[in-house]
């Protein structure tokens, strides 16, 4: 009997755990994740006159090779030098804290870099500032998970 109780006790506190893990996300939050989707496909497709107006003047970029402003951000999107061609989002959080909102993405990105096609497992930390009532990014960094790549060439 007593394992019986504990056995359930364990599955409800399981379950617990879990739906507290599958929270709906909050409008705001639902608005940064909504942007941070549209950003990849404005950098897949090379928007540069959209990231111009969606980067901070003094954005920052952090990737494997070196970090840099927005102006180099956006000429490396422009001339290819990085082509984010997919990025695959498996889980996405964000915190709200006043008007930043620093969202992490667990993702696959699908790059061509030197004229190379290349996958790599990232999070991917995204800080966004919220100036005159919309959310603008202000810093995005990578950093390479050690997970294999769960993304398969098209």
């Amino acid at each position: 009997m007593k394992k019986t109780i504990l056995s359930l006790l364990v599955l409800f506190m399981a379950a617990q755990f879990c739906a507290a893990q599958t929270t709906t996300p909050s409008k705001a939050e639902q608005e940064i994740l909504d942007l941070s989707k549209a950003k990849w496909l404005w950098m897949a497709d090379k928007k540069v006159d959209t990231l111009n107006a969606f980067f901070v003047d003094k954005a920052m970029f952090v990737h494997m090779s070196g970090k840099w402003d927005k102006a180099r951000e956006l000429e490396v999107i422009k001339s290819g030098s990085i082509w984010y061609k997919k990025a695959e989002v498996y889980s996405a959080s964000v915190n709200i804290l006043g008007n930043t909102a620093i969202l992490l993405n667990d993702l696959d990105l699908l790059a061509v870099v030197g004229g190379n096609e290349v996958i790599n497992p990232f999070m991917v930390t995204e800080v966004y500032l919220k100036e005159n009532g919309k959310w603008r990014l202000a810093q995005l960094t990578f950093s390479t998970q050690r997970r294999p790549v769960k993304l398969t060439k098209p």
